[in-house]
């Protein structure tokens, strides 16, 4: 009897530690689980909503949360959609984003982004959120992509000018893509006004008093890699909307001359030979045989009339 517990106690000893490395064990194969090759990215045309620092209307300090962490808020809403500023994944556009109304806190704020005296600070998740959670880990934090909008303006003592038009530049992280609807993950992201200097001449520019609508114009184009486009060098994917860069149009140059040598080749050294033996050639050629006047191409002799 106490032999069987003296035995049964030696094999919990032995089972304890292999249970403990068993469990070890599962847990790094949980953690593999979630390497960052496998966790989700943007399929082509997915939503990316905007989100802002939000910021005092007095001070222009950002604000806070109680765990004294930046307190971020969605972009201004838009009229065009009825919810907050949003880009898609891969898609080039014209797109718009009117702020119905500017009320007086957001118009000092606009102040403080025109004088440069606080940026407009946003930032953009990198990765959609997992779909899928392992048990006993800790979920996936979301990494997010600063986004900076340079607003460009000029202040009055009643009123301001901003220059509405935007260029949005986003580009993904490196990879192979092989077509420009291949999914991906966000890598870097800014905008900035464009013609500032000529707000009062310009087009794209808006007078903005409390009260008005402030529409925004913004021209979104995005990028494969986070390089910016070169000419030479090779572009496996040129651009996620389809840009055409100067070596594409000197490869479709080339290729269209070396088609034309080769089909004359073949016709001046095959089919025209073929198509002029046993015809007599006339009295002026192309090839310039004979003498005298011909058709340009030779004419066969035939009976006269008289």
């Amino acid at each position: 009897m106490l032999f069987s517990i003296a035995k049964s106690r030696s094999r919990r000893q032995w089972l304890l530690p292999l249970v403990a490395i068993t469990t070890s064990l599962a847990t790094h194969v949980a953690a593999a689980e979630i390497a960052p090759h496998e966790l989700p990215s943007y399929h082509y045309g997915a939503p990316i909503r905007v989100e802002c620092m939000n910021r005092s209307s007095e001070t222009g300090e950002h604000i806070e949360t109680p765990a004294h962490e930046i307190q971020w808020i969605p972009f201004p809403m838009c009229e065009e959609t009825k919810a907050p500023l949003e880009f898609n994944y891969g898609i080039e556009t014209e797109q718009n984003c009117t702020i119905p109304m500017i009320d007086d806190p957001f118009f000092h704020l606009l102040e403080f982004y025109i004088h440069s005296d606080a940026p407009l600070a946003c930032r953009l998740p990198a990765r959609p959120p997992p779909q899928v959670e392992i048990v006993g880990e800790k979920p996936h934090v979301t990494e997010y992509v600063p986004l900076v909008f340079a607003l460009a303006g000029t202040l009055q003592l009643s009123h301001m000018h901003i220059s509405t038009h935007m260029n949005v530049l986003l580009h993904s992280t490196p990879k192979h893509h092989l077509h420009k609807k291949d999914s991906g993950v966000l890598d870097s992201a800014t905008a900035y006004s464009t013609s500032p200097l000529t707000h009062m001449e310009g087009s794209s520019t808006r007078r903005l008093v409390i009260g008005d609508p402030l529409p925004l114009q913004f021209s979104v184009r995005w990028f494969p890699t986070p390089e910016l486009p070169r000419v030479e060098g090779k572009v496996e994917w040129q651009g996620m909307g389809g840009h055409i860069y100067a070596s594409t149009v000197f490869y479709a140059l080339l290729s269209f001359g070396a088609g034309v040598c080769v089909s004359s080749v073949w016709f001046f050294g095959s089919v025209l030979p073929q198509r002029l033996k046993g015809r007599s050639l006339g009295g002026a050629t192309p090839l310039g045989y004979g003498a005298g006047v011909g058709n340009g191409w030779g004419y066969q002799p035939g009976k006269r009339a008289d």
